[in-house]
């Protein structure tokens, strides 16, 4: 009883503190509403071009992405060459079967995270 009484106050803060912080979202990004002149105001000013943020920001996802492919394709070929050479070994088979599991749980969080990404992204630009 004790336990289900912590989940359930647990539970009601958690989703209160959820709810305060995406109510008061909305209120504060109203009042930014003008701030698109005074940041262009500035990039005239400083000489930056504009876009150089998004480019940067761009190549360093894509060189993150490259790398937990690098990543992926290593411990792929690890726990194949594991699996090939466990000789029936339950113990080593169920490490690969581990491995090659957590490798993809990886990369389809790593896909989902890039693809939210580009949907919220593709929502800013103009």
């Amino acid at each position: 009883m004790v336990k289900l009484k912590k989940l359930t106050v647990a539970t009601i803060t958690l989703s209160l503190l959820t709810l305060a912080f995406l109510s008061s979202g909305n209120a504060l990004a109203q009042g930014i509403g003008g701030a698109q002149g005074n940041l262009d105001a500035i990039t005239a000013k400083s000489g930056a071009q504009t876009g150089e943020l998004s480019t940067l920001i761009g190549n360093i996802i894509n060189v993150v992405l490259s790398l937990v492919g690098i990543i992926f394709l290593i411990l792929m070929v690890y726990a194949g060459v594991l699996w090939m050479t466990s000789r029936g070994e339950e113990e080593q088979i169920g490490r690969a079967h581990k491995i090659i599991y957590s490798s993809l749980i990886g990369l389809v969080i790593t896909v989902a995270a890039y693809a939210i990404t580009v949907f919220v992204t593709g929502k800013f630009e103009k």
